[in-house]
């Protein structure tokens, strides 16, 4: 799981300048609920984001999200490499790889948690953290029946509720930051674009 680590697994202290000039005055913690309806409020979305990985290198690109259980990662150059999730697997295609593509089950990646047909942050043993700064809200989750697949820590800005970035700790510990541009929500996304290619198609995992 070397290439799937390195891309979308593996925070590094850097991300604090990255983000902290877009950051709003102080607000209250937003709730689990507030979270939860803030990811069930839209099916479709689009962002710039920055990637900070564990090694400390950095990595830029554009995701499409479309839940349930889809999202696609394409990274700028100098990467060579597509991240698709297809509802039940996690594809990662690299362009300077002679194996060809590699693929992953969704169900054991924290990310399936904000890629779920519905969003309950209330889960009992979901949540392990939930704090704020007074100027962002951040919400460390994992799957409760399967903790070693690792977790994932959101921070949220508000008015409105925004997700902001995400850091994923895999379960040998690697951690990768990934900051957010503005979201777009409510868009158009052909569902060709969460074709892992190489691989074929399966049925949404909902």
């Amino acid at each position: 799981m070397t290439i799937l680590r390195r891309f979308l697994f593996p925070a590094a202290l850097m991300v604090v300048a990255l983000i902290a000039a877009a950051l709003p005055a102080a607000a209250e913690k937003l709730s689990l609920a507030a979270i939860s309806a803030y990811f069930n409020g839209f099916k479709t979305a689009t962002a710039e984001f920055t990637q900070i990985n564990d090694d400390g290198t950095i990595s830029t690109g554009r995701l499409f999200l479309k839940r349930p259980g889809r999202v696609r990662f394409e990274y700028d150059p100098p990467e060579d490499v597509l991240v698709i999730a297809d509802g039940t697997r996690v594809g990662v295609i690299d362009g300077k790889s002679n194996t060809g593509p590699q693929a992953y089950p969704l169900s054991r990646t924290p990310l399936k948690i904000i890629l779920a047909a519905r969003v309950d942050l209330g889960r009992e043993n979901m949540v392990t953290g939930h704090e704020s700064d007074g100027t962002t809200t951040t919400v460390t989750a994992r799957d409760p029946e399967h903790p070693e697949y690792g977790s994932l820590s959101l921070v949220f800005t508000s008015d409105p509720v925004e997700l902001r970035q995400w850091v994923i700790e895999d379960g040998a510990g690697a951690r990768t930051t990934v900051v957010l541009g503005d979201m777009r929500t409510g868009v158009d996304i052909a569902d060709a674009r969460f074709e892992i290619p190489g691989i074929g198609v399966q049925p949404t995992d909902r």
